[in-house]
């Protein structure tokens, strides 16, 4: 594996027996966190079936976001001045926050958890462990495409984008993590932003400055999970589409199997191991055996056009980061996605949402794409309150868990699932899990 940055702690695996090839896997969830933990585990030795409720895999969450696998810029959304930023935006038109307050007491306990993190000395903790499984990941899939070679819009490098000088100010905090960690990283001026990016000759809005990560890539997500399933096909796993999980049945304090309902009606599927990984849908089905996960679904939108002028386009990936919106290159279409949109758990379209999506695409890039031919898309994503995923046990025997990786799954996909894997294997994980478990909320 090609060498990480400092702050990721390796490990070689430990000698350790592959599980029997009769060991029983089920991963629940096919988006590509469900799709990249089925790999690795059938790598394993493992049988493994991946059930999923849609008709394909990558139809959810991983279906329409941004596309962005950008470790340097991998943050929680708990920040020093956001409670403030969204209190600023949260009566503005075009805002990257939106938020409905409820009479949900599990949206004011997950507020509550959020605020407490908001504090600099915890934002630093929270960064560094997002960054570790991020890394991670990022030579995990560096390795994997050594192997399997095949095309899903990729691109390399990731420009920020400041409007003024105040957003300049609040990401401080984050580039003092990235100086400290050591990771690659270019502040640059107005007009180095226009060499990066030549399109944004044409923009409209003007920044005040940038910060390139020339390491970080994008690629379409969906695409990548459709391929993956390709080859975890070709390598025996099997796929159960238009099946509903129900329940997790246990005995003993071990998972023993999974209630599920499909065409062919109620049934449980026994296993040996089970990995949830349903996204903000694992809260509700793990409550029932007392594992508590504090996920909250946190809306997303984005927009897919076509490229009407490759010369007035983007290159790669870039994000606003007053407005949180990223704009990406996916060969002939750009991906504008962005807004978080706390307190509807439902996956409708909002007006103004996707209102901000198109004002951000008219600022930088006006004559790249005709609005009207964009194919809107929400996803909901599973926020915890500190921005880390949950990996690992779940507490209860053979139960594991790959969750909570908010909008960042695609970047933490094939680090995430590895690990899980390699803990089901009975392999000692290449990076240091602190922080990145269960074990972190006290259980």
């Amino acid at each position: 594996m090609a060498s990480l940055p400092h702050h990721i702690a390796t490990a070689t695996h430990v000698a350790a027996d592959l599980p029997d090839k009769h060991m029983k896997t089920i991963v629940l969830g096919g988006g590509v966190i469900g799709v990249a933990t089925a790999f690795y585990l059938v790598q394993h030795g493992c049988k493994v079936t991946l059930i999923e409720r849609e008709p394909d895999v990558a139809l959810g969450t991983s279906f329409g976001n941004a596309g962005v696998i950008a470790p340097g810029y991998v943050t929680p959304w708990a920040a020093p001045g956001m409670p403030a930023k969204m209190l600023k935006h949260v009566f503005q038109p075009a805002s990257p926050l939106i938020f409905r307050p409820t009479l949900d007491p599990a949206q004011w306990r997950w507020i509550a958890q959020w605020l407490r993190e908001c504090k600099l000395e915890r934002f630093r903790v929270n960064k560094q462990r997002m960054q570790r499984i991020a890394y991670y990941s990022s030579e995990c899939l560096r390795e994997f495409r050594s192997r399997h070679p095949f095309d899903y819009g990729r691109s390399q490098g990731y420009l920020q984008l400041f409007r003024s000088g105040h957003d300049v100010e609040l990401a401080q905090p984050a580039l003092a993590v990235l100086r400290d960690a050591g990771i690659a990283y270019r502040e640059v001026s107005a007009k180095q932003c226009v060499d990066i990016e030549p399109g944004l000759r044409w923009a409209r809005a003007t920044p005040v400055s940038g910060i390139h990560f020339p390491d970080d890539e994008a690629g379409d997500c969906a695409r990548f999970t459709r391929e993956l399933r390709a080859i975890c096909e070709r390598h025996g796993v099997r796929f159960r589409f238009d099946t509903r999980v129900t329940s997790l049945e246990v005995a003993g304090g071990t998972v023993r199997g999974v209630g599920m309902q499909s065409e062919r009606g109620m049934q449980i599927e026994p296993a040996d191991a089970v990995v949830v990984a349903l996204g903000v849908d694992s809260a509700a089905l793990l409550a029932p055996l007392g594992v508590k996960v504090p996920l909250y679904p946190v809306k997303g939108y984005s927009a897919t056009l076509p490229i009407i002028d490759d010369e007035k386009a983007p290159r790669a990936a870039l994000m606003d980061e007053s407005l949180k919106t990223a704009i990406t290159r996916f060969g002939d279409n750009l991906r504008v996605a962005g807004t978080a949109e706390l307190g509807n758990r439902e996956a409708t379209l909002r007006e103004q949402a996707l209102q901000t999506l198109m004002k951000v695409l008219a600022d930088w890039f006006p004559h790249a794409a005709t609005p009207t031919s964009a194919h809107f898309w929400v996803g909901r994503r599973p926020m915890t309150p500190d921005g880390a995923p949950l990996l690992g046990p779940s507490g209860i025997g053979n139960l594991w868990l790959n969750v909570g990786h908010g909008s960042t799954g695609w970047a933490m996909s094939m680090g995430s699932a590895r690990v899980v894997a390699d803990l089901i294997a009975q392999r000692k994980p290449e990076i240091d899990l602190e922080g990145l478990t269960l074990a972190r909320y006290g259980k």
